[in-house]
């Protein structure tokens, strides 16, 4: 099985998405964790929301410091930020392959209940086509 951190600013919306899609959809393949560089400290309630309502579960996710993954071993590290693939992240064991996935942060979206809804549909479905993509 191989192992994936998916790394974003806040880790709160797009990577704790792609976190619950890449186990989701790579069962058995993959195991999936997910981590920021400033961690907000709490998941988006819309990004559980939105991960429910396409069927995904969801078990307990949080919003972490990459610093927990620190000297581990990863297969594949994913970025899902632009902000975040410009930083210098720690150093992780072994050699492991890069992505970059620009992805919208859907926690900035503002207006009503059903754009704040699409934006982070958006962002759900530009992860899982580049999951189904370029993963599976």
């Amino acid at each position: 099985m191989k192992r994936i951190l998916v790394l974003c600013t806040g880790n709160s919306c797009r990577s704790i998405m792609a976190e619950a899609l890449i186990n989701s959809l790579g069962a058995g393949r993959y195991e999936a964790v997910s981590a920021g560089s400033n961690p907000a400290g709490y998941v988006h309630p819309k990004s559980i929301e939105t991960l429910k309502r396409h069927g995904i579960g969801v078990t307990n996710p949080t919003s972490k410091s990459w610093d927990e993954f620190t000297g581990q071993h990863f297969d594949l590290v994913i970025t899902v930020c632009d902000a975040a693939t410009a930083e210098s992240c720690p150093a992780f064991i072994g050699k492991h392959e890069k992505l970059h996935w620009s992805t919208p942060d859907p926690a900035k979206a503002t207006g009503t209940e059903e754009e704040i809804n699409a934006a982070f549909d958006e962002a759900f479905n530009l992860l899982k086509q580049r999951i189904e993509n370029e993963l599976l």
